[in-house]
């Protein structure tokens, strides 16, 4: 499938600076590609969202010791 993209002189300025190596297609198809990623997990996380249950959750939680953290988990 090819398409005929006009893109801004700003645009095609910054993609010239951050596309290293690679071409500008394929710079191009891979944003194109994160992009879909992108909406495709937000869609997945909205419809398991969906199925959950704040209650439930917060029951789980509940059930965790209030103990301080192990040293190898400390920040």
């Amino acid at each position: 499938m090819n398409f005929a993209l006009r893109i801004p002189d700003y645009y095609k300025d910054e993609i010239m600076h951050l596309k290293g190596d690679v071409s500008i297609n394929q710079f191009i198809i891979n944003a194109l590609a994160e992009k879909i990623s992108a909406l495709r997990t937000e869609a997945y996380l909205q419809e398991r969202a969906s199925r959950g249950s704040r209650q439930h959750a917060l029951s789980i939680l509940d059930k965790v010791p209030n103990v301080p953290p192990e040293d190898y988990d400390r920040v």
